[in-house]
């Protein structure tokens, strides 16, 4: 069966905070651009921070480390908390979408849901699937894959065709349980970066966006935002 295919967001606060706010979500907790990783400018952004989303190009590079880092995690094994939501990606291009999810579903407790919301309801539906069920659940929930085509249309840059191969992926870096973890829909599993809080989330979650850049230092394709309180 072909793999449903959507329009890729933006990694834009516009956009993101659109999908929200059509979501069901009160405005509390609002995505702002983190424009630099210097701890100076990391200053300027409001907090506290719950979640950083970080969109980045696909390479070569970025494919041999992906696969380096799941072997040597199945090799050696890692702690993940039972209490983090992590969902499987199987929507093409919908991990703009997916990194959503993973933010408020992990950060459920802070976050003030409109009645009738249609993300609460996804999330009150799946939070005791796995992570497999989760994505097929998702890909029969209508009224969240109606929020994303709509939000694809509130960026500033022009959508590409829905055909269109695109080389760019998101992720978002949670606090769950005391560690810091790195969602990504198109992984096997969470990624535990080590022990984080709420106050340093955000420098924490930096430190492994910084990585992701290390591996290409010419590219100039990478954005992260973080969800801050309002």
């Amino acid at each position: 069966m072909e793999r449903q295919c959507l329009l890729q967001l933006e990694a834009n606060p516009e956009v993101t905070n659109q999908f929200l706010k059509q979501s069901g979500l009160y405005p509390n907790w609002q995505f702002v651009d983190v424009y630099r990783m210097h701890p100076e400018l990391l200053s300027m952004v409001p907090r506290p921070v719950c979640a950083v989303l970080l969109l980045f190009p696909i390479t070569e590079k970025y494919e041999t480390f992906r696969t380096e880092e799941e072997e040597k995690i199945k090799c050696q094994g890692q702690d993940v908390t039972s209490s983090v939501y992590f969902i499987k990606q199987t929507i093409n291009n919908a991990c703009g979408t997916t990194g959503l999810i993973h933010a408020i579903a992990n950060n459920i407790d802070k976050m003030h849901f409109e009645s009738g919301s249609t993300l609460e309801r996804f999330l009150e539906k799946s939070v005791w699937m796995s992570p497999q069920e989760q994505a097929r659940y998702l890909e029969n929930y209508d009224a969240i894959q109606v929020t994303h085509e709509t939000s694809t249309h509130e960026g500033q840059t022009e959508a590409p065709s829905i055909d269109e191969k695109v080389d760019l992926h998101f992720i978002v870096l949670v606090h769950v349980d005391r560690h810091l973890y790195e969602l990504d829909g198109q992984k096997p599993f969470p990624i535990n970066h080590g022990e984080t809080s709420d106050k340093t989330l955000l420098e924490n979650a930096t430190e492994v966006c910084k990585k992701f850049m290390e591996h290409e230092p010419d590219e100039v394709r990478f954005n992260a935002i973080a969800l801050s309180a309002a």
